[in-house]
């Protein structure tokens, strides 16, 4: 048996590192060692709250999460590692897991992603923001010309925008409350607005802000008869709209999409597995780097889950670093 260190979420807002056993690799199986692990804000801090309804707590589950929600619990699926025991294909070679925050583990082969060569193991954590990005686009289908905002600056909204600003003729505005964005959406090379002074009349609207008022800025910018596409998650949050007014006079639509499944346009020709290998090759665009905007040791895994729970700290994603001796 070999030993790593984990995070968990030992209680609501209490994380812990934990050593633990795990075992040798046997016949179709490989050895991962984490280089970094990323954290996916939205869904972790809402984890590391406790805010995951009961009624969503199977469909929740991490592909290779430990204990159950409120917690004990081992969460998170943005790691970037380099196998070190398994197949002769793929020892020594970068791959991306769906595994938790921890040093190491073993998992089936099938499970581990190669991250293609070239590609910064730091940018390839995004990997499952910039797949959720692609789904969310497959339930948007936006074509050549559309006007599209996205509500919300944070890591996916950010991917969402920069994978649309690649459709010729597409008019992006990344819309958010934080002025400091803009440069975001400068290195992003897309628009900015504030939500005070929103473009109107955009064709496809994506709201990507976890808020009710963001999504109710998004039926308040969309065209006539447009949709709305909802790629917040609440947790355990209520949502307050106001769909009177013109809501039912201009036939609007509000469109959920999530990443648990292939969208259904791409449902019957694409696997979950082709959806994160294209994640992985359009993280080529040094652009996403964009989106890194703080690094810590694996230590301060708790305090940084933490302090981004709290508000007070508010990065975009938040890559912990393994690499140091445990």
């Amino acid at each position: 048996m070999f030993e790593a260190t984990a995070f968990w979420v030992d209680t609501p807002g209490i994380g812990v590192l934990r050593r633990e056993p795990f075992p040798q690799p046997g016949e179709g199986e490989v050895l991962v060692r984490t280089l970094y692990t990323g954290i996916s804000r939205g869904t972790e801090v809402s984890v590391f709250g406790g805010h995951v309804p009961e009624s969503e707590r199977d469909r929740m589950r991490a592909p290779f999460q430990e204990g159950d929600f409120p917690g004990p619990v081992k969460y998170g699926y943005l790691n970037v590692g380099v196998v070190e025991c398994g197949p002769e294909s793929l020892t020594g070679q970068v791959v991306f897991t769906l595994f938790p925050h921890q040093s190491a583990f073993v998992v089936p082969a099938d499970a581990v992603v190669p991250v293609p060569h070239g590609l910064p193991p730091r940018r390839a954590v995004l990997a499952g923001a910039v797949e959720t990005a692609i789904n969310v686009l497959w339930d948007a289908a936006p074509v050549i010309g559309d006007r599209v905002s996205v509500v919300g600056a944070g890591m996916i909204g950010c991917c969402v925008a920069r994978l649309l600003r690649g459709i010729p003729g597409v008019s992006v505005a990344l819309i958010d409350v934080d002025p400091a964005r803009k440069e975001v959406a400068g290195q992003l090379g897309v628009g900015f607005a504030d939500v005070a002074d929103p473009p109107l009349n955009r064709d496809i609207v994506i709201n990507t802000s976890g808020s009710d008022a963001g999504l109710q800025l998004a039926l308040e910018t969309v065209v006539t008869e447009g949709e709305v596409i909802e790629a917040s998650w609440y947790g355990d949050r209520p949502v307050t709209l106001m769909l009177g007014a013109d809501f039912h006079s201009r036939r609007l639509t509000i469109r959920s999409s999530q990443v648990g499944s292939v969208a259904a346009r791409r449902r019957g020709n694409r696997t979950t597995r082709e959806r994160l290998a294209l994640a992985l090759q359009l993280l080529h665009d040094p652009a996403f780097d964009a989106l890194l905007t703080a690094e810590s040791s694996w230590r301060d895994l708790p305090d940084v889950m933490a302090s981004l729970t709290d508000g007070s700290r508010t990065d975009l994603c938040h890559t912990i670093y393994w690499g140091e001796p445990e």
